[in-house]
């Protein structure tokens, strides 16, 4: 079981520099949970690329189902425990749902996000700590 950040999610499904990797660690361990706010943050993702001209709606909504059968078990923490989070470790609240569903399944978050795992280093690992089985 792998706790993952949306930047994650968007990396294995949406072709780009780290589509490789994410595939492979999806491939060893098929098994990634998250906070329900990823499903969210990752359809405003596809909402700005449509708006963008980098995908097209059909595209987007199709990204989007295959997250939700490759998500079909997330966690859903707290109001209070979001807040918490984030007052302890400075981060925003969205990200300190993420770090909430890793604490809650007793795992690392595996995210991309440099400043996220600088606030908290001791609940985040990058994507290639994650593949070094670090």
């Amino acid at each position: 079981m792998l706790v993952v950040d949306t930047n994650i999610l968007a990396h294995l499904l949406i072709d780009g520099d780290k589509t490789d990797d994410a595939r492979t660690l999806f491939g060893r361990d098929p098994d990634w949970r998250s906070d329900s706010f990823v499903l969210i943050e990752f359809s405003n993702v596809l909402a700005t690329q449509v708006r963008l001209g980098m995908t097209d709606a059909g595209s987007a909504g199709r990204y989007l189902s295959e997250a939700e059968k490759r998500m079909p078990h997330l966690v859903q923490t707290p109001h209070s425990i979001a807040l918490s989070i984030a007052n302890e470790f400075g981060v925003t609240t969205y990200d300190a749902r993420f770090l909430g569903a890793a604490r809650a399944l007793g795992t690392k978050l595996v995210t991309e996000d440099k400043r996220l795992r600088k606030a908290a280093p001791e609940l985040t690992v990058s994507l290639d700590d994650a593949l070094r089985g670090c």
